[in-house]
């Protein structure tokens, strides 16, 4: 046979006046209904996944549908690993696997948009240049498959499938996140099916699909065929409800066909539909107590795993178990950087793991239903999920919403369709404890009509939505990026009415959530302390969800083999949305940023302060659930971070909502009085092994100042200023520039600076979205040229003791200056350096940042200081930050964000080292506290640079020792820094004191 050059046939023609099969709004034809998932059925499987051939086309129409026949010759094509992408190497790459290549030149690359489509909007219409993969994979059924029913399954496919068997065609479908299943049993033969798959990049589904990814077309998730014997499961629904005032559960499983349900833990043996009520362990995200048992039918055995649990809105709240819930979610795509959308149990479970030791507690499932095996790890570790429908039409508010699919009904077979395949498929996990219809979508008829299916099917769960502000379809009153100000007034049920005052009234007594807060793209995010703390205020507000969980970058390397991490516009895109598919918790290799870090700290469900009388540490309970007795509560007693003395606390096994004040030990050998500063340092860490972290895991701690802070006593000016050889001037160890009064010399080791700067280079959140109101930080910082600043000397003045050198540092274009005055002092060791600052015109924007910079040599590669760390922290990203003595190299100071921007600073130091192998080098000591950094680039490097791989180290380490930062904020999405960490120009005054060490 040819390899099917020919022009489409007429059978693959669609008849007059009809559209393609890709353009049709319904959800597909020949699929059978939805069903619950489960996995460990005693009937015959056979994973399908493996080497397939594979044929990209340009357009829909470019081949006919022959390959689909059993003797057609695809010798000619490539190898393509499924479960992947074409436009990625799959997770078995092979030689010859595709990748983003000049091979594929049409619809050969990763495309990433935010809101817009990458295609006309014209629905249901795709235009012709539709990428289309063929794929056939030929396979042998196992020995004693046998004959009879079977089922093939899909788990999913982007963006629309059609698909044949042995030749027949079996149907299409569309709905990309969602499983779809065919009979085949009729035509399967024990050697040499031929299954046969084409997959169009672009569908009527598209308009459906439109989710702030990457798009990334092909079978991505599994493919496998499954045996359904005579009497098999059809469907089963467990309904699993726990009475919190009695403390029993009732249990009774509806299954097609009829059988039993057995729990063996509580001696159950009963007929499917008949209910049973027992006593029982209730299951929750801190306690996820599931029970072991099994469905039998004629036909099958399956496993079950129950959990006990009601979910209901009462008293305006949204309660588990009679319990009110706080939610400290994120948002979670399926990522991997190599692989996309294809996900092996390993990354699912890592993902959950980090989760679970960052104390976060809920999922949103963004914003489709994520493979069904992450569920049942959700059910096994114990997060809540808000499970949410494949379902985003965000494109279309470019044109007001005008032709809507959720508000038109020609889709809402469709939109049903989507409802549908998640709630049979996810019906049976007790982590689900919420629906949501999407994301994005606007209002209309279609999400109504969803709503309504969904509460008449499962009663049991609530609904969410968030893009209906009069909540008329929904449970619960969800909003994005809501402000502080604005939380905090809805916490009060004081929010601005709507016009409806019915609706107005049934919308102010719901539960409120943030489906989507805190922006986590690239430095930040800030204001959480801020957020948590409403949380906890305010009992209607129950917490949210950050965006989100991961960075979207896709993993590439350099022609030098330096690796990076794409995002949009890299791989040629004509429309493209930047990085910001990059605005997650976790870089793309899963490593925890900063921002997951701060995120663990703040949620975290102990509260360790200094809030009870002298001598305690106060104690809070914040579980839901859980009591103290899990955990353990070590103390150390530490000087300047060295640790003196430690030990364990007797904490009372306080309820959820308790606290007690816990008496202190008498701190050793009494209090310091050398001027010394001393800490308390309490930690709650698990007690034994969990099923997610071993036992000594620090779930939450606190730090308690034991003794009052003493500034170290300024040198005592001893040392005379002198005229050196060459126009220089020598002050104790230092060597000045007479003409400039720049210090060129410590201690006979070269110094570049130091000096005044106040640029940083703009995070994504000083960027901010260019939606957002208002002024955005880093385009008013350029505006008035604050990356351009330029340094004047008034005047070098030379006294008894001192060196004081005057300056006025301004930018072109703009009479806004800083006045500036450095004022240098020295005994023979030590150079102390105070500087005053003085700002003239009226500022119009913050300061990014405010300190000064100097270049040392670049063997100085070994950072240590006394303040916190020992990660970043900024002036509202600083929660995490443990006040201790903390050793680095200066390498491991940067933070890899993949879009570089202004990072690794690390706040309230006291006093910093930089040295080199031999122990020589340099000691910084602040009055007050200050943000040190240290890299190997300038901060305009750092601003140039696009990727890491753009970044290259140079001879000499940059300092920046900066009195002040402003705050970090979450503008890239959310909202901007809070007034009380802007940085706003004002008079400052601060010092250093410069030392070598030898």
């Amino acid at each position: 046979m040819s390899d099917g050059q020919a022009p489409q046939d007429a059978a693959d023609e669609p008849a007059p006046g009809l559209p393609a099969y890709y353009e049709d709004r319904s959800p597909g034809s020949g699929c059978l209904p939805p069903r619950a998932w489960y996995a460990g059925s005693d009937a015959a499987q056979l994973s399908l996944h493996g080497t397939w051939r594979f044929r990209l086309s340009p357009t829909a129409t470019a081949h006919d549908d022959s390959f689909a026949r059993p003797d057609f010759d695809d010798s000619c094509w490539h190898d393509l690993r499924v479960p992947g992408h074409w436009v990625l190497k799959g997770p078995f790459a092979t030689e010859g696997s595709y990748g983003p290549s000049e091979e594929l030149p049409h619809g050969g690359s990763p495309a990433y948009t935010n809101t817009a489509y990458p295609f006309p909007v014209d629905p249901p219409r795709v235009p012709d240049e539709n990428p289309t993969g063929d794929h056939r994979h030929v396979f042998d059924l196992p020995a004693g498959w046998g004959e009879g029913p079977a089922v093939l399954h899909f788990g999913g496919v982007e963006s629309c499938a059609r698909v044949w068997l042995n030749g027949q065609e079996l149907g299409n479908f569309q709905g990309s996140r969602l499983p779809h299943e065919f009979a085949v049993g009729h035509l399967l033969r024990p050697r040499r099916n031929v299954l046969a798959v084409r997959v169009h990049q672009w569908s009527a589904g598209s308009y459906l699909e439109d989710q702030d990814q990457w798009w990334l077309p092909g079978i991505f998730r599994d493919v496998s065929l499954h045996r359904r014997p005579a009497g098999s499961v059809v469907d089963h629904f467990v309904h699993a409800g726990f009475d919190d005032v009695t403390g029993h559960g009732t249990l009774r499983v509806d299954c097609e066909p009829a059988g039993r349900i057995t729990v063996p833990a509580l001696d159950l043996d009963l007929p499917t539909g008949r209910s049973a009520t027992v006593p029982v362990r209730p299951w929750s995200a801190e306690r996820p107590h599931l029970y072991d048992a099994e469905l039998v039918t004629a036909g099958e055995r399956i496993p079950l795993r129950i959990g006990f649990r009601t979910v209901r809105i009462e008293g305006g709240l949204l309660k588990v178990n009679g319990r009110r819930i706080l939610l400290r979610g994120v948002n979670r795509h399926e990522f991997h950087p190599r692989y996309g959308r294809t996900l092996g149990p390993e990354a699912m479970r890592r993902d959950l793991l980090l989760m679970k030791q960052h104390n976060i507690n809920a999922v949103r499932t963004s914003h489709y239903p994520p493979h069904p095996a992450f569920l049942d790890l959700c059910d096994e570790l114990g997060l809540w999920v808000i499970d949410e429908c494949d379902l985003e039409t965000h494109g279309f508010t470019q044109q007001g919403w005008r032709d809507n699919p959720v508000d038109d009904e020609r889709w809402e077979p469709a939109l049903l369709d989507r409802a549908r395949r998640m709630v049979e498929r996810d019906k049976n996990h007790p982590a689900v404890i919420l629906w949501s219809l999407g994301n994005e979508c606007g209002t209309g008829r279609g999400l109504s009509a969803m709503a309504a299916w969904m509460r008449e099917r499962d009663p049991s769960r609530p609904l969410h939505y968030e893009g209906d502000p009069s909540c008329a379809d929904t449970d619960v009153y969800s909003r994005m990026y809501a402000d502080h100000a604005e939380v905090e007034r809805i916490g009060r049920r004081a929010e601005e009415p709507l016009a409806d005052k019915e609706l107005d009234a049934r919308r102010r007594g719901l539960p409120f959530i943030l489906c989507e807060y805190a922006h986590a793209m690239g430095n930040g995010p800030g204001g959480l302390s801020e957020y948590q703390r409403l949380f906890e205020t305010y009992e209607r507000c129950q917490g949210g969800f950050v965006w989100e969980w991961i960075d979207h970058g896709l993993r590439q390397q350099t022609p030098d083999g330096e690796v990076f991490h794409a995002y949009g516009g890299d791989f040629g895109e004509e429309l493209h949305d930047g990085n910001f598919v990059c605005d997650g918790l976790v870089f793309p290799d899963r490593t925890p940023s900063p921002g997951l870090v701060e995120f663990k700290k703040v949620i975290e469900p102990v509260r360790i302060d200094g809030a009870g009388p002298p001598g305690t540490v106060r104690i809070t309970n914040l579980h839901d659930v859980t009591d103290l007795g899990h955990l353990a509560f070590p103390w150390a007693y530490e000087v300047e971070g060295a640790a003196r003395a430690d030990g364990r606390l007797a904490v009372p096994v306080l309820a959820p909502g308790e606290s007690a004040d816990v008496k202190l030990p008498a701190p050793p050998g009494g209090p310091d009085d050398d001027g010394t500063e001393a800490h308390w340092t309490v930690r709650a860490v698990l007690a034994e092994d969990t099923a997610w972290a071993r036992a000594g895991h620090e779930v939450a701690w606190g730090q308690l100042p034991a003794t009052a802070r003493r500034t170290a006593p300024a040198p005592a000016a001893t040392a005379v200023p002198r005229r050196g050889e060459g126009n220089v001037i020598v002050l104790g160890p230092g060597t000045f520039d007479a003409t400039t009064g720049a210090l060129c010399y410590l201690d006979g080791v070269r110094i570049g600076g130091p000096r005044l700067e106040v640029w940083r280079a703009p995070t994504d959140n000083d960027e901010a979205a260019p939606w957002q109101p208002g002024p955005r930080p880093a385009t008013e910082w350029r505006r008035i040229g604050l990356h351009r600043m330029r340094h004047r000397v008034d005047a070098v003045d030379v006294g008894p003791h001192t060196l004081e050198v005057r300056c006025r540092i301004a930018p072109a274009g703009t009479d806004l200056a800083l006045r500036t005055v450095y004022r240098w002092t020295a005994d023979q060791g030590r150079l102390r350096l105070e500087t005053a600052v003085d700002p003239e015109g009226d500022w119009p924007a913050p300061l990014p940042r405010l300190g000064l910079r100097m270049a040392v040599c670049g063997s100085l590669g070994l950072a240590q200081w006394f303040g916190g760390g020992p990660g970043e922290g900024y002036p509202d990203t600083r929660a995490a930050a443990r006040v201790g003595r903390w050793t680095l190299p200066v390498d491991a100071l940067q933070t890899p964000y993949v879009r570089p921007q202004e990072n690794g600073a690390r706040p309230g130091v006291r006093w910093a080292q930089l040295t080199r192998t031999d122990g020589s080098g340099l000691r910084i000591e602040g009055d007050p506290d200050f943000f040190f950094t240290a890299r190997r680039w300038s901060v305009e490097e750092l601003d140039a640079a696009r990727h890491t791989t753009d970044l290259r180290p140079g001879e000499r380490l940059w300092l920046h020792l900066d009195h002040a930062q402003h705050g970090i904020g979450s503008q890239s999405c959310g909202p901007g820094v809070l007034p009380q960490h802007r940085l706003e120009a004002a008079p400052a005054r601060f010092s250093f004191v410069l030392s070598s060490l030898r």
